[in-house]
């Protein structure tokens, strides 16, 4: 049983036929964040090790492609790939080089389109434009983290939710399906602002949603010297506002596909709160307890 629209559903529609599998890449760029464009020192939970796949991320665009379909084409021969830009800002930069980034990637044999992952304040339109005349599918997919500014400014995101709203509907105008992504548990935001950002986004013409829970990553900011507002989500207690988070998408916008839940940093990196669970077994326990709101 499908309790909620899933991204390989998304992926389906976008690609017919197609099995797709997203290879991610290192394409070298910066943030806005913490080179002096906007601010220094990132996001007080940032560290991008934390998120960064163990595949090769380094040599050319189309190298780090070859090595992920190396890598997938073993277990998943038939694959077509996504190319995701995901480290840092992938929209920080020249647009002529910006560009020939993304098409060096669709010109490798079995990429069939891109996802760019970068923030709401970086989008401007002529980039947009460029991107949405690309010739393939791309799949924008912002770092919006919360719909509450106060909590944005006490994490030093230096963007605010309605550059959010903006890209979003900016990018879905010339046709670019979007993803946001949020945080859950960012200190200040409490479990009423959590799904009021969840019906916020519901609101926006945007094609999935990404959650994840907050995790404390060592040495960074919100690690050395952490509030006493933040959330440090239990499994039970996440798995419940993930069921909420679930109801409310499926009643307000039941087309919205949701990719995932949670996120597992490298247990050398990561503080807290330590599950030892990894994505799939959070999303069988998800199941279990909607199953269950369901019986009941």
């Amino acid at each position: 049983m499908e309790y909620y629209r899933d991204y390989s559903s998304l992926l389906a529609e976008l690609f017919p036929g197609r099995k797709m599998q997203k290879l991610t890449i290192n394409a070298g760029f910066s943030c806005p964040n913490r080179d002096g464009t906007i601010g220094r020192g990132g996001c007080a939970y940032c560290d991008n090790r934390s998120f960064s796949p163990a595949l090769p991320s380094r040599g050319s665009i189309a190298a780090q492609i070859e090595a992920g379909k190396e890598f997938f084409a073993r277990k998943y021969p038939r694959t077509r790939y996504l190319a995701y830009f995901q480290s840092y800002t992938n929209t920080h930069g020249d647009p002529g080089k910006l560009i020939s980034l993304y098409n060096e990637a669709l010109s490798v044999e079995g990429v069939d389109g891109l996802i760019i992952g970068t923030r709401p304040d970086c989008v401007p339109d002529s980039l947009l434009e460029l991107i949405a005349s690309l010739g393939s599918t791309v799949i924008m997919e912002y770092g919006a983290e919360s719909s509450h500014n106060t909590t944005l400014e006490r994490v030093n995101r230096c963007h605010t939710w309605e550059q959010t709203v903006d890209a979003v509907r900016r990018s879905a105008a010339l046709g670019l399906p979007v993803g946001l992504h949020f945080i859950m548990g960012l200190p200040g935001d409490t479990r009423d602002m959590m799904l009021e950002t969840v019906r916020r986004a519901c609101a926006l013409p945007v094609s999935s949603l990404k959650f994840h829970q907050l995790q404390l990553i060592r040495d960074t900011p919100l690690a050395k010297n952490p509030p006493a507002d933040l959330t440090l989500f239990t499994v039970d207690d996440y798995l419940d506002l993930c069921a909420d988070i679930v109801e409310i998408v499926n009643r307000e916008a039941p087309g919205i596909a949701i990719e995932r839940f949670t996120s597992s940093a490298p247990a050398g990196l990561l503080t807290a709160p330590r599950w030892g669970l990894k994505n799939y077994q959070f999303t069988n326990l998800l199941r279990n307890r909607l199953a269950g709101r369901r019986l009941s």
